[in-house]
């Protein structure tokens, strides 16, 4: 608990002192690049201190240009861990909730992130425009296509919104799988236990040799690639009559 105390307070800090001059700055200059910069390892060295160590592996599939990362979401840690990681600029879509927090709302709409409302079709429909044209300005995206966090650890179905995104925009899809968060901040917990998180990026997935007529086959074959990344204990438990994949050809 001491720990995530710890990181509660840096983060707070963070807001208050440090997000505003990097608000101004990039209100002045016209660019959100340096304030993105600077929270990414302001993240990235909270997580530090809090005996956090993340690895990664698999940069070298990230293609040039726009693209959705696409990753398992276990803990409310991985986020953090997550988009501090991602070698470019990202957008993400975040529940509306986070964007009620003063200061910080105004500096994650500013970086382009998108607030989602699962509750309302509409509020939903104008994120996805949103988010389709920010793609098409060329600005990559960090989504968990699950929809929320797995209950168990294990890899749940994916909802298309994502993979719609792709196709429209016709941007590949990364895989992204993270492994281990689920022990570090666990479900129904605050506390934060030191260890290691590992974000591997899969081979991307050119989306647009999909249609709309494949979509399914699209988010099967990212799902795979996912689950291809996962330890035993987070891949996806088998249908009845199914056999439980361990890789992906």
């Amino acid at each position: 608990m001491f720990r995530a105390l710890i990181v509660t307070v840096l983060f707070g800090l963070a807001i208050l002192i440090m997000l505003p001059w990097l608000i101004l700055w990039s209100l002045l200059t016209g660019t959100q690049d340096l304030m993105y910069v600077c929270s990414m390892k302001a993240v990235d060295a909270i997580l530090r201190l809090a005996g956090v160590r993340v690895c990664v592996e698999g940069l070298q599939n990230i293609p040039p240009g726009a693209c959705i990362f696409v990753a398992n979401h276990v803990s409310n840690i991985d986020p953090l861990a997550f988009a501090s990681h991602i070698p470019r600029r990202v957008a993400i879509p975040l529940k509306k909730e986070l964007f009620r927090i003063p200061i910080l709302s105004y500096g994650m709409r500013l970086a382009k992130y998108v607030p989602v409302d699962r509750e309302s079709r509409k509020a939903a429909a104008d994120s996805l425009k949103q988010s389709l044209g920010y793609l098409q300005q060329g600005l990559s995206f960090a989504v968990y296509p699950e929809g929320t966090r797995s209950p168990d650890g294990r890899l749940g179905a994916f909802k298309r919104g994502a993979f719609l995104m792709a196709l429209q925009a016709r941007v590949p899809v990364v895989p992204v799988s993270i492994v281990g968060a689920q022990k570090i901040m666990r479900k129904g917990e605050w506390a934060i236990h030191p260890g290691k998180i590992d974000i591997r990026f899969g081979p991307a997935i050119d989306a647009s040799t999909y249609t709309l007529a494949t979509l399914l086959e699209l988010v099967a074959r990212v799902h795979a690639l996912v689950a291809a990344g996962l330890p035993a204990d987070q891949q996806p438990l088998p249908q009845a009559g199914e056999a439980r994949p361990s890789t992906v050809a």
